[in-house]
């Protein structure tokens, strides 16, 4: 394709976004991680909600696991996948090499991150319809809120991605980095344990990590057990952490390799 075509934002990222896609393809390991740990890990959550006490929250086994489902998406398929693209993109010149050309650093950084958007959002879209089936989930009470809240997780993890990246030295440690967020929301976010069944004074901390607010106005907006306050409330939240993890983008990601 000549340069006479990429003349507009959308046609540069789209044509970074197809070059990735080829690239991710290729990574059978990382193909892995994206695609079907998200998929299976909800399948064993299923019996641990049927035994929790949900008396008194407005919540079901659906609502229960279907939210986690959709965190565990934007966890391995979107930040843990991105964060190594990043990281190897880096360490292998590819970013310092499309600076050079028309592509400005926000399009190289988010043509990067269109294939991982994209299978976050088809596999919300899958496990949204799985689950609403499998588990007698039935459609949200208020669907806004759901797309609020994977819209936030997708913009947020892709940006938290960049700067794990920005400080992983190789493809390998990405993985390692990307870890403690990971370990930290599946305990502290809902995903294993809903907030509404915590201690309130556990639950007020953990309202306040990253996946936490993402995961609430999932939860919330399916099962219709989310007030107003409360969903400006998690959305704030979310765009702390974005604006944060943005901030720290432009402050400190590394376009050349780390030595």
């Amino acid at each position: 394709m000549s340069t006479a075509t990429l003349t507009t934002p959308a046609r540069r990222m789209q044509a970074l976004a197809r070059a990735e896609m080829t690239l991710f393809g290729r990574n059978k390991a990382m193909l892995f991680a994206a695609l079907f740990v998200p998929m299976v890990i909800p399948l064993s959550m299923r019996q641990a909600a049927e035994g929790m006490d949900l008396k008194g929250t407005g919540l079901d086994v659906g609502t229960v696991v279907l939210p986690s489902a959709l965190g565990f998406s934007l966890l391995f398929a979107v930040y843990s996948a991105l964060t190594a693209v990043y990281a190897a993109r880096r360490e292998e010149l590819v970013l310092k090499r499309l600076r050079t050309g028309e592509l400005r650093d926000p399009e190289i950084l988010a043509g990067a991150a269109l294939p991982s958007v994209l299978i976050g959002v088809v596999q919300c879209l899958v496990l949204s319809v799985g689950c609403a089936v499998l588990l007698d989930a039935g459609a949200p009470s208020a669907p806004h809120l759901v797309v609020l809240g994977v819209a936030a997780g997708l913009v947020m993890f892709t940006a938290l991605a960049a700067v794990t990246g920005s400080f992983s030295r190789t493809t390998e440690s990405a993985q390692v980095m990307s870890m403690p967020l990971i370990f930290v929301s599946m305990i502290g976010s809902g995903l294993f344990i809903p907030l509404e069944v915590m201690p309130d004074e556990v639950a007020s901390v953990c309202e306040l990590l990253p996946l936490s607010p993402v995961v609430e106005l999932i939860r919330g907006g399916w099962a219709g057990t989310l007030s107003a306050g409360d969903a400006l409330g998690a959305t704030a939240t979310a765009v702390a952490w974005t604006a944060l993890a943005v901030f720290a983008v432009r402050r400190w990601f590394r376009w050349e390799p780390r030595h």
